[in-house]
């Protein structure tokens, strides 16, 4: 009875002191005020919308990014990723993120034509050597003035992906001489240049929407396509052409977006995590996208009786011979000094190799 009697004293002589003792009588110093904490009681959503599969270079490095960014971030920060055009399709996307429906895009950088014609750089035939040299360009200040290119339109650039090289495949015949286009139809993303590309072949351009290009090769709309092996792939395109060249001719790269509004909103610290995020991520997809294509094309080879031709040196320079055209259209477009010399130097270069 007394152990029990003493138990309830105890207790009693807590709870009066809880309730009428200072609050900070048992630390040891006051805990001070950090405004960066101010206002991050609420999780912070980012809807990212993009258009291709999951399982290629740009939708698992957009998974990979979304994991960062929650890891960085404690969880407060949720990116949620929807693919292959299910929340908005390719033509819709950069609307949706001007108007905060969505707050990240990745979409090529031939779409964004339409905002500024200096993205066509990028669309330019054999701009580049190689894949470091993809890297090296992109990383450079030239490819760091693109993120910056649309910010009066309310869109801020975060990043600058690469998905490597595209290739030719054809309905009709192999490609392997710029003759060999003569007469087809095309699928092309919507870009000026890529247009020119096309007509400087003596072929006609048809763009259609990433998201309708499956149905477009079933129902015949065009004769021949270009993109990466990734896509190729993913999309089953290996499966409706009877040629394909790996050519190495184009570049598909992808810039990661997001509405500049609700970027400026964003507290400085969850900023700071979600660009470490994205360039772990950018630095990653670079490999990724190397070892994906490179694997899909033996997968190709191994699975589909596809016909597929390798582009020589010297076909390489006859296909760019006939292709020059296109990068005088583009010095005509643009008033920007870097990339016009930019561009004349990658035309002598090209003409050496």
């Amino acid at each position: 009875m007394k152990y029990l009697l003493g138990a309830s004293l105890l207790v009693m002589t807590l709870i009066v002191g809880i309730f009428f003792f200072p609050s900070n009588l048992f630390t040891s110093k006051e805990i001070p005020y950090d405004d960066e904490q101010d206002g991050l009681s609420q999780q912070i959503v980012i809807k990212f919308s993009h258009v291709v599969a999951e399982n290629t270079p740009k939708g698992l490095a957009a998974q990979r990014f979304a994991d960062l960014v929650e890891e960085k971030t404690d969880g407060l920060v949720i990116v949620e990723v929807t693919p292959n055009g299910a929340l908005y399709t390719d033509d819709d996307e950069l609307e949706a993120l001007i108007n905060n429906d969505v707050q990240m895009i990745a979409p090529s950088l031939s779409k964004l034509t339409k905002l500024s014609p200096e993205w066509a750089l990028f669309d330019l035939p054999f701009l580049f050597e190689n894949d470091q040299d993809i890297k090296d360009t992109l990383s450079s200040e030239l490819g760091e003035k693109f993120l910056t290119l649309n910010e009066k339109k309310g869109i801020k650039g975060i990043a600058l992906w690469s998905n490597g090289f595209k290739q030719m495949s054809s309905n009709l015949n192999p490609l392997r001489k710029p003759k060999d286009f003569s007469g087809q139809r095309f699928r092309i993303m919507p870009s000026p240049i890529i247009a020119e590309q096309f007509k400087a072949l003596n072929a006609e351009p048809i763009e259609v929407p990433f998201d309708q290009l499956y149905t477009s090769l079933q129902n015949e709309a065009f004769d021949g396509q270009e993109n990466t092996i990734s896509n190729i792939y993913s999309r089953r395109i290996y499966g409706m052409q009877k040629y394909m060249t790996v050519s190495n001719h184009g570049f598909l790269g992808y810039a990661v977006l997001i509405n500049k509004e609700f970027w400026d909103s964003l507290p400085e610290q969850v900023q700071r995590d979600i660009n470490e995020a994205m360039a772990e991520t950018t630095s990653w997809m670079v490999s990724e996208s190397l070892r994906v294509n490179r694997e899909q094309l033996r997968l190709i080879e191994q699975e589909s009786p596809i016909h597929i031709d390798y582009l020589s040196e010297q076909e390489k320079k006859e296909w760019f011979e006939a292709l020059k055209p296109v990068y005088h259209k583009f010095l005509d477009m643009v008033e920007d000094n870097e990339m016009k010399e930019f561009i004349k130097r990658r035309m002598v270069q090209m003409g050496t190799r």
